[in-house]
């Protein structure tokens, strides 16, 4: 009987063990999802703050192209707005993204902006940010990823379960904002 009572302290112990590590790895990995998410935030605010720049300077040059600047500006202030979640913010990162590809379109038809050494800072600025918002992104997905999987897999689901944790939300653009803009004069 002794032996038992041992045996099971000893489990007891071991439980106690699993479910303080389980804890803390998901505390961590909801910590490292949300570091994650604010560095997408950051760059997505350096975007948001090149493009009013961007318009200014091609606005310059195209001045009768005043509908595509006016969609650039309000994509903008939409996606700029606080308070998103991952989905909704993707939604709004996809317009600004078609936006801006009408932009650089509009662009193309007038060498001396092409040639214009603000316009191409600006541009390339603008590239650099894209290509740290794609890298953030494929860093936050692969953290709500392995996120997700622990808080869904068992035995780690009863501890997200017990104490409030959740999935979170992947940030996903489609596939229009991928296309090719067309711009017709």
């Amino acid at each position: 009987m002794e032996w038992f009572l041992i045996g099971l302290g000893i489990v007891a112990v071991l439980i106690i063990l699993w479910a303080i590590a389980a804890y803390n790895g998901l505390v961590r990995l909801r910590n490292l999802v949300q570091e994650a998410w604010r560095q997408i935030d950051v760059e997505l605010q350096r975007r948001h703050d090149l493009i009013p720049n961007l318009v200014e300077t091609v606005k310059g040059y195209a001045k009768h192209e005043r509908e595509t600047l006016e969609a650039v500006t309000q994509a903008r202030t939409i996606a700029a707005a606080p308070g998103s979640s991952p989905a909704e913010q993707a939604a709004q990162e996809n317009i600004l993204t078609q936006a801006l590809g009408r932009l650089f379109a509009v662009a193309e038809a007038y060498p001396d902006l092409k040639a214009n050494q603000n316009f191409m800072q600006l541009q390339q600025e603008l590239t650099n940010t894209e290509d740290r918002i794609a890298a953030g992104r494929r860093f936050y997905n692969a953290n709500v990823r392995t996120l997700n999987t622990r808080v869904e897999t068992f035995p780690t689901v009863i501890i997200a379960n017990m104490f409030g944790f959740h999935r979170e939300e992947y940030f996903e653009t489609d596939d229009a904002a991928r296309e090719t803009p067309n711009v017709k004069f």
